[in-house]
């Protein structure tokens, strides 16, 4: 049993049953035993899944294309203007867009500011040291740390799914949601249904209730829904980004899915066993756009796309193919895997909000 586990177990023992959430959070964010702060492997080959961020640069390339396009179209051409990346990882796909816009705005680059929202201290001198000759570059701990409102971009890249979820199960006898939360059961981690939920629960339509199956599982995210309000908030002009495995409300309600949407990573290979060794290996839920969407357009947003990666950066290569009439074969290969709905084309969806 790793010092983690020993110690949520020990938790559990002490003061009942833990709401998943909380277990996820440990397991994904404790500050030095969790995944995402023990080490900075997990992505790539000898780690444990693929990004975009991993298929080369040109991710960032062509991203650093539609925010130069974005900055065009703002009020003041020229003025100020902030890209604030949040969970940039070690700092490479913030290295590929400035890079692309140093080299190729030349003019935006010298009234940029990028800016990175990272509180883990590790990961924040990685980022330094991989971003060390740039020098507009600058860090926050959290969204609601910035004084400054932002005019630009706020983006994050496969970063809302990594948020701590609450899955409710379907009680269709009672016609209730139940939380559930994790408990010891003597040699491991085992589901449970808490007493009561420590979030709201899931709201739908009756109609859609009467046939839900029993023990059918839903996960709410109040943190990543908190996140895109944090986000809202600090953006006074521009727009809003991200780029998530997830989907609508009527995909993540499939007859495919009545087990729910968490899963886990570890060395390429997925799991449903999200309870097995935390901190060892990545949690994940898809992303419930239909809630992010909603949360910022109750903040005054207007929603300018939700679409699939695939027809989000195609729409880009086309301006940028304009632009330069080729690309390097290894371009055409890195496009071909971010676009090819086999490969990070379908499976990523992405959602533009704008003010």
């Amino acid at each position: 049993m790793n010092p983690l586990s020993q110690q949520l177990r020990e938790q559990i023992q002490r003061h009942g049953p833990l709401p998943f959430a909380e277990f996820m959070a440990q397991a994904l964010y404790h500050p030095t035993r969790g995944y995402y702060h023990r080490t900075l492997e997990q992505i790539g080959k000898r780690g444990d899944f693929f990004t975009s961020v991993s298929v080369g640069s040109f991710f960032g390339e062509l991203l650093a294309f539609q925010f130069a396009r974005w900055t065009e179209a703002g009020p003041v051409p020229g003025a100020l203007f902030q890209i604030v990346e949040a969970g940039a990882h070690d700092g490479q796909l913030a290295r590929d867009i400035l890079d692309a816009i140093e080299d190729q705005e030349p003019t935006m680059f010298a009234s940029l500011e990028y800016w990175i929202i990272e509180p883990s201290a590790t990961r924040q001198a990685a980022q330094q040291s991989t971003l060390a000759r740039f020098h507009n570059v600058r860090w926050w701990e959290s969204l609601t740390e910035i004084k400054e409102r932002v005019h630009g971009v706020i983006f994050s890249n496969e970063l809302l799914d990594a948020m701590p979820v609450h899955p409710f199960a379907w009680n269709a006898a009672q016609r209730r949601w139940e939380e559930m939360g994790v408990t010891w059961n003597g040699d491991a981690f085992a589901w449970t249904r808490l007493e009561r939920p420590t979030v709201p629960s899931p709201t739908f339509p009756d109609a859609l209730l009467d046939v839900l199956p029993n023990d059918y599982i839903v996960e709410v995210s109040s943190a990543a829904q908190q996140w895109w309000r944090d986000a809202t908030a600090a953006l006074v002009q521009g727009r809003l980004l991200a780029i998530d495995y997830g989907g609508s409300l009527e995909e993540l309600l499939s007859p495919s899915r009545t087990s729910g949407t968490l899963r886990a990573y570890s060395q390429h290979q997925v799991s449903s066993d999200v309870l097995a060794d935390p901190g060892g290996q990545d949690i994940t839920a898809h992303v419930n756009f239909f809630e992010i969407q909603r949360a910022g357009e109750m903040a005054g947003l207007k929603t300018d796309a939700f679409t699939t990666q695939e027809q989000f950066l195609t729409e880009i290569a086309r301006g940028l193919w304009t632009r330069r009439g080729s690309w390097p074969q290894n371009q055409v290969r890195q496009f071909q895997t971010l676009t090819h709905l086999e490969h990070l084309g379908r499976v990523f969806r992405v959602l533009i909000q704008s003010r």
